[in-house]
């Protein structure tokens, strides 16, 4: 374990100091240095009493005791101003150090706040469960949804190629949730706390660049749909290339910046926690801001809708109207990731169960809601699936229909599609010379 090593090799030095040859290897009376596998005792006088606060060590058990998974997200200040608080104390008698009081267990285990939850393991073992079962269905509907835009060069547009690209985003993002999991969180009663490998290290960069680039791909799918309702003419493929710069540059250099500031100043444990405000906010600073963004500009294309909707040229009474635009703005929150305004600006003490449920149960699902609403049920997705499925229908049938009439022909290697393409050419050689034969008579 990290933390008692470290705290070893002090108190070592100081036991090396206290017991130097240019003291001339006098024992100081008194208790000496002490170091009981936990906390370093100062010396001290015979009948002093020294007090300490709760090591260090502590402020991580709760990722034992509540639940591999709470570690991460539990707002440790919280708990260190406990730790402040909480005092152990060692008398030096004549015998020498007298036993703790009160006992580690007593003095520095932590109790939940409230003690409203018996079991709160539970809780976070529930709440991950959720998120995996919601990746999970996003990413299928994730890469069904990439397949299907791939495969029909139709769907092949500058609005669709934007969908591409934040449907990658969020599998990522996916991708780099199960493979954290498996890293940290692979056995339940392991202590992530105190890992510190390279490997580790690199899942944390990797996962903070999925993350960050979905939330930029989500910034770009609002500044798109802004940007064609403003501007009347609009360069989209010149535009495409910037937006691709934005959503996969930007989160490249923040994240290098950020493990560069990491493995320099705060190149502690697994990169998992972010004690230091002033590094984390190189991520989270983005993170807000693309958001708060996004938020504008729904607000904009909310009043922009609103105005349209109410133009004398659109048809409908009222209650049409305002139907339309509850409509639109259902559609448009999981696509800008409005929710996560709810949480963007509060305190991170404030509402943490809440938090976890909403950000990471729910967020866990947009990936699915987007794949469904901007493919799965966009019009001309499904129109080009019906016309793939006609054709491969009517190719079918006459190929069954060629094999038991003809079975020289098939034999000979003619399909269905040759053989439905010869009969439209002679229908339409039939047409033309129907007319043909009409036009004199006219």
């Amino acid at each position: 374990v990290a933390l008692p090593k470290k705290g070893s090799l002090c108190c070592a030095l100081f036991i090396e100091s206290w017991y130097s040859p240019s003291l001339c290897c006098v024992v100081p009376p008194g208790c000496p240095w002490l170091w009981d596998n936990l906390t370093c005792w100062q010396p001290a006088r015979v009948g002093e009493v020294v007090v300490v606060s709760c090591p260090e060590l502590f402020i991580h058990l709760p990722a034992l005791i509540w639940g591999y998974f709470h570690a991460y997200w539990v707002n440790r200040l919280e708990i260190t101003t406990l730790y402040v608080h909480r005092k152990l104390s060692r008398n030096c008698t004549e015998g020498g150090w007298s036993e703790t009081f009160p006992h580690y267990v007593d003095a520095c285990m932590f109790d939940e706040p409230n003690g409203t939850h018996e079991h709160p393991d539970m809780y976070y073992v529930s709440v991950k469960a959720l998120y995996t079962v919601g990746y999970s269905t996003s990413l299928v509907s994730l890469c069904t949804a990439m397949v299907i835009l791939c495969r029909f060069r139709k769907l092949h547009c500058t609005r669709n190629f934007i969908h591409m690209n934040l449907f990658v985003s969020f599998i990522l993002r996916a991708i780099s949730v199960f493979i954290k999991d498996g890293v940290l969180y692979a056995e339940e009663d392991s202590n992530h706390c105190f890992l510190h490998t390279v490997e580790c290290k690199v899942v944390m960069v990797f996962f903070h660049y999925c993350v960050l680039s979905n939330y930029f791909w989500l910034f770009i799918e609002g500044l798109y749909l802004f940007t064609l309702l403003v501007e009347t003419f609009f360069p989209e493929r010149r535009y495409f290339y910037w937006y691709t710069i934005i959503g996969w540059g930007t989160p490249t250099i923040c994240v290098v910046i950020w493990a560069v500031l990491r493995l320099h100043f705060d190149d502690i444990g697994c990169w998992d926690m972010n004690d230091n405000a002033g590094i984390w906010w190189v991520i989270k600073g983005p993170v807000l801001a693309s958001i708060m963004i996004n938020f504008v500009l729904f607000i904009g294309i909310i009043i922009i809708l609103v105005q349209k909707l109410q133009s004398p040229d659109i048809g409908g009474n009222e209650s049409s109207i305002y139907l339309r635009l509850a409509r639109s703005t259902l559609l448009l929150i999981p696509l800008f990731g409005i929710h996560y305004t709810v949480f963007a600006f509060s305190p991170e003490d404030v509402s943490k169960r809440e938090r976890l449920v909403f950000e990471l149960g729910l967020g866990s699902f947009q990936g699915f809601v987007v794949a469904v609403l901007y493919c799965f049920l966009n019009g001309e997705v499904q129109s080009e699936i019906k016309r793939k499925w006609r054709s491969w229908t009517v190719n079918r049938y006459f190929a069954v229909d060629l094999k038991h009439r003809h079975p020289s022909l098939a034999s000979s290697g003619v399909n269905g599609g040759t053989q439905l393409s010869i009969l439209s050419k002679s229908s339409s050689q039939i047409r033309m010379s129907s007319l043909q034969a009409e036009s004199p008579a006219t």
